[in-house]
């Protein structure tokens, strides 16, 4: 076969992925070449990462990438892969066909006289493009795609798990991505520790302020975004634990106090691991402003199941995070004009990256400077303190201040 096929998605979303594993039929579609066995065993791999979307999502699109290349370019099935495939493999992703590079993440499957059948218009692999550079224009180009470095981590990690449960399950003899001897060739290692993409504490007071003053003229439209904002940076949390999904679906009763008078928030986040957080005061007040505007008691009680961030319109809890992505970037929106207006616009420009993530990064990376780091760890449900120590940046502010009055030349020869 070549490059010339293009490949068509293998893998629905997690509510058909069932029917799928249970139903080979449903790949008619494909190529004759393809293995089934293969593909049956890598949907049932992939059914086991239902605990948390974001997993599922980044596990189906390695497999998938890595069934259609092994059929497509490589011509064998996942048994007859050896650890020269996967370098060779590796190699592919870093510069694949064009025409197995999107600009765009549509669907994978569509609905047709009632039949899901793939969408013609989903690619493997997609281009992208900045924030920054997206709001000044500028489109995804094909010709630039690039696999960074933590795309080729998740590579590794995810392919090589998939192989372990391969063996486990006798359907492979032994993992090759295992076998690799230099990974050094594909990853890089970086001295020291990685940047936390975070707000500055000018960016943060700007956003806060300015969406309160929003909140007071337009309650309607900004209570809601005001306490979700308090709720990601002052607990640390995704966003995927303020929506409700089949797995969980956050309460006012979440909220609890224990014997001592303390307050806690318990939720449940990635690899489905439950965790309680400890609430402060200043999130205790966050949330008895946004119950006074819904016009509820000051806190809730045990029996109190209604939705924490509802629906403007309808009944129920928000239930996708694309709605709270365009709350909190109208915040940030509205940040970003104030700063401009103020003549700080270097903080504006550096505003434009930020995403919904970088308020859990920010509330971490300030708490760290003066809690333990286990409490913050187990607030922000780290598996362990070496990843709460990424966020500690008092050793790099120490580091540049003796650095910043370093000479080239002595004075006097100038």
């Amino acid at each position: 076969m070549s490059h010339t096929n293009i490949p068509q998605p293998l893998f629905d979303t997690l509510e058909h992925l069932q029917e799928q594993a249970h139903d080979v039929q449903f790949w008619r579609y494909l190529d004759s070449a393809y293995c089934l066995d293969d593909i049956v065993m890598a949907a049932r791999f992939l059914q086991a990462y239902k605990g948390s979307q974001g997993t599922f999502n980044a596990y189906r699109r390695e497999v998938e990438r890595f069934l259609h290349w092994a059929v497509l370019i490589a011509e064998k099935n996942l048994s007859q892969l050896g650890r020269e495939d996967i370098e060779a493999f590796i190699e592919f992703c870093q510069k694949p066909p064009k025409n197995w590079i999107g600009t765009s993440k549509p669907a994978r499957f569509i609905l047709k006289d009632g039949q899901r059948i793939p969408n013609p218009a989903w690619r493997p692999f997609v281009a992208t493009v900045s924030k920054a550079a997206h709001r000044r224009g500028q489109t995804p180009d094909i010709k630039t795609f690039e696999l960074s470095q933590a795309s080729l981590n998740d590579l590794f990690a995810i392919l090589s798990s998939f192989y372990q449960y391969l063996v486990q399950e006798e359907h492979a003899r032994a993992n090759p991505f295992a076998l690799v001897r230099q990974k050094s060739r594909f990853i890089r290692k970086i001295q020291g520790a990685s940047k936390i993409r975070r707000l500055s504490e000018l960016q943060w007071q700007y956003i806060v302020e300015n969406t309160r003053k929003l909140a007071e003229t337009s309650p309607a439209e900004h209570e809601r975004t005001l306490f979700i904002l308090s709720a990601l940076y002052a607990m640390y949390l995704r966003i995927s634990e303020l929506t409700a999904s089949p797995r969980w679906a956050p309460q006012m009763n979440h909220f609890t106090r224990d014997g001592d008078g303390n307050w806690w928030f318990t939720t449940v986040g990635k690899g489905n691991k439950e965790r309680k957080i400890a609430v402060s005061e200043a999130m205790l007040e966050a949330l008895k402003r946004w119950r006074k505007y819904l016009g509820y008691s000051p806190l809730p009680s045990p029996a109190d199941y209604t939705p924490l961030v509802p629906k403007n319109r309808g009944r129920g809890p928000i239930t996708s995070t694309n709605q709270i992505r365009i709350l909190v970037q109208y915040a940030f929106d509205a940040a970003i004009e104030q700063l401009h207006h103020d003549n700080l616009s270097e903080e504006a420009e550096t505003l434009y990256e930020a995403t919904v993530h970088w308020l859990r990064h920010t509330g971490i990376s300030d708490d760290v400077k003066t809690r333990p780091r286990e409490h913050v760890r187990d607030d922000a449900g780290h598996s362990s303190s070496a990843i709460t120590d990424k966020y500690i940046d008092i050793e790099l502010r120490e580091r540049h201040e003796s650095a910043r009055k370093k000479r080239i030349v002595d004075d006097e020869f100038i």
